[in-house]
């Protein structure tokens, strides 16, 4: 028996097997639960490719969340593969290339309003969608980065985490009522598409390493997927807005 059996998972931000969600989307597999992925723009085919490289190839619905209508079609699509809903993971994150680097003064508005309604509004997106079908309560787990000092380079998307951050705990709040908890991974760094996208990413690699108690190793994603299903499960019952760190341990050392 899995510790997710008779689970039906939404999980979002599965693009290559090498994003974090997919890992997470195999474990969830590997612990009993069925799972629907989302995918979105030109990025959906791509999803719909990786999807088949799951133990189970699982079903794909279409869900931009910058797109109004996606929240009760993707809600629609959901509900005929899965009927009820038990967990999701958000995933999701993107800012535009004027929102991170060494200028931290070049965005504009523009630019830090798509950062923040992909990587923070759209937790409350998910939210809208999904809880209507998460009759039996259920578990919200969403993909952070710990913002609570600026890191260089990351600039903007770390303001999004941020609301990110607080998103997270007013939907707590919101959902308690109806046996639905919200929390984050706080994970360290990953190598992944969208580490690439990050600017000096080495930076943090080079250091995070040393820094952590434990160690890190930046191409090892499995104990971050480990956390996000354990979270998904029933075994935190009375966690919620709740920032774990799986980061080795480097949240929690100075300079």
């Amino acid at each position: 028996m899995g510790i997710l059996d008779g689970k039906n998972i939404v999980i979002t931000g599965v693009l290559t097997d090498a994003s974090l969600a997919f890992g997470v989307a195999q474990l969830a597999q590997h612990e009993g639960a069925n799972i629907v992925l989302t995918g979105a723009g030109r990025g959906l085919s791509i999803t719909q490719r990786t999807a088949r490289k799951l133990e189970k190839p699982a079903p794909v619905v279409e869900f931009d969340v910058t797109v109004d209508a996606h929240t009760q079609s993707a809600r629609d699509e959901v509900k005929q593969h899965l009927g009820v809903v038990d967990g999701v993971l958000h995933s999701i994150g993107f800012a535009p290339a004027a929102c991170l680097g060494d200028d931290f003064m070049a965005a504009s508005w523009a630019d830090v309003a798509v950062a923040m309604q992909i990587s923070a509004y759209s937790l409350k997106t998910l939210a809208e969608s999904f809880t209507p079908l998460m009759t039996n309560g259920g578990s919200i787990v969403g993909l952070d980065f710990d913002n609570t000092v600026a890191w260089p380079a990351y600039n903007w998307m770390g303001v999004a985490k941020s609301a990110l951050e607080s998103t997270n705990r007013y939907l707590a709040k919101a959902l308690g009522a109806k046996q639905i908890r919200c929390n984050l991974i706080a994970a360290g760094p990953i190598r992944t598409m969208a580490a690439k996208s990050i600017p000096t990413f080495g930076s943090f690699e080079d250091v995070w390493g040393e820094r952590a108690p434990l160690g890190w190793d930046v191409n090892d994603s499995n104990c971050v997927a480990r956390s996000c299903v354990a979270m998904l499960s029933d075994w935190f019952p009375a966690t919620t807005g709740e920032i774990v760190h799986v980061d080795g341990g480097f949240h929690a050392m100075g300079a």
